[in-house]
């Protein structure tokens, strides 16, 4: 284990005297501290540095102007491994009405282009943000292609897959060159493991992936694997209604998940894939 006293001794907050191993998904080590004085939360790019958490603390920034987001007390990097410190959360049971307002707040927060300041190179899965005045060529080009070219060499695309992918597009490039989308500031991976209810019932949102597109993006990935009731999306709309006729364009949006699903984890998202594959 890379978080030994000496590794802990060089952290900028006061002596820890007590550590635990805590869940906090899949990509990162994560640990409950303890200090005399505070409780913290902790997570751990073993061999990253400090540039993997650099995005996720400027997502933070981002929404937390508008939405609840974790208090980050510190970043850097320990003998070349990433860390992350935030203030510890007590967690409870809350309204998804609010979680929806709060959410549709954030997707109020509109920029002239999408894309962001600066890409994400050192995950498993790189995002190219560059700025784009066209969202047709930021989420063909910068979103969905990369995700095929990435699965064609993991040896998990074919033929029928591309045909289909082709088809797609067309029909994206078709309706939204008629379709004006306004840039909203966006979560980036709005799942049920990243939003939480403090003890206060207060909602709090997590592990963001920011960029500015299109808000239909966010809500696609609320609509995949569950976790989001009715509340949630009368909430959002009480704030924000989404515009008429989703339900035709969500598959193309949530392709976008499924398809890095389908290189991060193999062939067990392929159906999925290829349910929405099927009707283009």
């Amino acid at each position: 284990m890379a978080v030994d006293e000496k590794w802990l001794a060089q952290l900028p907050i006061e002596p820890v005297n007590a550590i635990q191993p805590v869940s906090g998904g899949d990509i990162n080590d994560s640990y409950s501290l303890r200090t005399d004085n505070h409780h913290y939360f902790m997570k751990v790019q073993p061999a990253r540095g400090k540039k993997f958490f650099d995005h996720e603390v400027e997502g933070l920034k981002l929404l937390g102007q508008v939405s609840n987001t974790p208090t980050v007390v510190a970043s850097g990097e320990i003998n070349g491994d990433g860390y992350l410190i935030q203030d510890w959360v007590d967690i409870g049971e809350g309204s998804q009405y609010e979680l929806g307002k709060m959410v549709a707040k954030v997707h109020q927060q509109h920029r002239s282009q999408f894309g962001l300041d600066h890409d994400f190179t050192v995950g498993k899965l790189p995002k190219v943000n560059t700025w784009q005045s066209d969202w047709i060529t930021f989420y063909l080009n910068q979103r969905l292609k990369p995700l095929v070219e990435l699965a064609k060499k993991n040896n998990r695309w074919n033929d029928w897959r591309q045909t289909h992918f082709e088809s797609l597009c067309d029909q994206f490039k078709q309706y939204y060159a008629t379709h004006k989308v306004h840039p909203s500031l966006l979560h980036g991976d709005l799942w049920a493991g990243n939003f939480m209810f403090e003890a206060s019932g207060k909602p709090i949102l997590i592990d963001p992936d920011v960029f500015y597109g299109d808000r239909e993006l966010d809500i696609a990935m609320t609509t995949i694997f569950g976790g989001f009731y009715k509340d949630f999306y009368d909430g959002y709309n009480a704030v924000y209604p989404l515009t008429a006729g989703l339900d035709e364009r969500i598959s193309w949006y949530q392709l976008n998940y499924l398809l890095a699903h389908l290189n991060l984890f193999g062939e067990t998202y392929g159906p999925m894939v290829d349910r929405i594959l099927d009707k283009y």
